[in-house]
């Protein structure tokens, strides 16, 4: 018989008070029997709405069903037959809005916690199993990767499976992408990435780091000089947006893409042990709602920050971020100022003392359906501040588009490519992930990923 618990099986977490002064892990995953009792809440439905919702197909219900029986080994490599990052996608996707979203327990109750789940199975495999990862045989054939985040490694993962010689080019240092520089340690653990690259490498994915592609080497010498036969471009969204007010050029100002990069790939939280030091004050703003902004305000708490604001210019109900990010920023003290907009960022000395704001109402929809924020006249005021972090979105760095030849962008920078294959208007060259949409979640880059790296197999073996 299932466990009819109506809500999912809790999980350990850090005290608030605690975890809000240290880089640690906030939730600390479950225990056998946790899992367990979680897993036999699962129905098992016929119809297995789950999968539909997940951007990789996991076969869901399956996996679960293993984990009720306590064969946690053979969960894992159910998971592994569709997903490469199955520790990385169980803690933070957005299950809530995918998998969790379709789960029929969720209609009178919580639905299974699907992502707990694979996270506490992911994690077994980690720390109970030596994998002996076999370097498939050779099939003589060449393709390149441009990028090392979540739709790259998908692709060169699936690739390399089929025996391709796979290079990945990586601009910074260190493999990993968004993996790296983007999520916060205590929301990512950095040393889960470099397992999961870790096993790339041991298949035979070459990576080639401190390379950028469009001024190091362009796609066309990839393929014209340097013989490979298709290349993907996974190059993400890095490319920060900005308010365009008086001000935002002072000191202390940051876009969240330089802040969180400052502090999880160069480990500014370090300081001084590694010698990368980040200017936090007594008061930090960070304008906008999403994720990225969720998690540079609950970094600048942890830097020593008295006074951490989220400003974001629509209400609560229309936050873009996770319910889990939005839960755990709140619990750590961050404090939400809704509807309000900057106008200005108030300095002195060529350093910001203030952010000046106005509040907000919502007015009629606009194009993406949300109600459209309107300024309210004579509601200007401003707030004292040390640091402003600008979190408003992030699109494709223009680098490739202007060297590579026959490559149709959006005219926001995205490059075009078809969804069911990740083609793009240059022969042999694929596409996907933020490069092609934008900003958007680890798992669809790496549904991406791996729809290219099947749709480049068949060209290759067709050609």
């Amino acid at each position: 018989m299932p466990n009819m618990q109506p809500n999912k099986t809790a999980m350990p977490e850090q005290d608030p008070n605690v975890r809000n002064a240290n880089f640690l892990e906030v939730s600390t995953g479950y225990t056998a029997e946790m899992a367990i009792n979680e897993a036999q809440r699962c129905l098992n439905c016929k119809n297995s709405p789950c999968v539909s919702g997940c951007p990789v197909n996991v076969k869901i219900p399956d996996f679960i069903h293993l984990v009720s029986e306590g064969k946690f080994e053979d969960a894992y490599q159910t998971i592994a037959q569709t997903s490469s990052l199955p520790a990385i996608c169980g803690r933070v996707c957005p299950q809530e809005s995918q998998c969790e979203k379709h789960c029929v327990r969720g209609i009178k109750g919580e639905s299974v916690g699907i992502g707990r789940l694979e996270r506490f199975v992911a994690d077994y495999h980690r720390e109970n199993v030596k994998q002996t990862i076999v370097k498939p045989e050779s099939n003589g054939h060449k393709v390149a990767i441009v990028g090392s985040g979540p739709a790259g490694l998908a692709c060169a993962s699936d690739l390399a499976k089929k025996g391709y010689d796979v290079t990945i080019y990586e601009a910074f240092h260190v493999a990993g992408g968004v993996l790296m520089y983007g999520i916060p340690e205590f929301r990512l653990p950095k040393n889960i990435v470099q397992t999961e690259i870790n096993g790339l490498k041991e298949m035979g994915v070459k990576i080639e780091t401190n390379v950028v592609i469009g001024k190091t080497i362009s796609v066309d010498e990839l393929m014209d000089e340097f013989g490979f036969e298709s290349v993907f471009i996974g190059s993400g969204a890095g490319l920060p947006s900005f308010m365009n007010i008086d001000g935002e050029n002072l000191n202390g100002v940051y876009s969240a893409n330089e802040f969180l990069t400052r502090i999880n790939l160069m480990k500014a939280y370090k300081f001084p042990q590694y010698n990368t030091p980040i200017k936090v004050g007594k008061n930090v703003a960070v304008v906008g709602g999403g994720n990225v902004a969720m998690d540079a305000a609950r970094s600048a708490k942890r830097l020593g920050a008295e006074n951490v604001y989220i400003v974001y210019r629509r209400g609560e109900e229309e936050l873009p971020a996770r319910l889990e990010e939005i839960h755990h920023a709140k619990e750590e003290g961050i404090i939400f100022k809704f509807l309000t907009a900057p106008t200005k960022v108030v300095g002195k000395d060529g350093w910001v003392t203030g952010l000046e704001c106005v509040n907000m109402e919502l007015g009629e929809p606009d194009k993406s359906g949300r109600r459209r924020p309107v300024a309210i006249a004579g509601s200007e005021h401003v707030i004292d501040m040390d640091t402003v972090i600008v979190a408003i979105g992030q699109s494709p760095n223009p680098l490739i588009k202007n060297t590579t030849a026959s490559l149709d962008t959006q005219p926001w920078g995205g490059i075009i490519a078809d969804e069911a294959t990740g083609k793009t208007s240059r022969e042999g060259v694929y596409a996907g992930g933020d490069a092609v949409t934008g900003a958007a979640t680890v798992i669809l880059a790496m549904g991406a990923g791996k729809v290219a790296a099947k749709a480049i197999d068949e060209y290759i073996q067709n050609k």
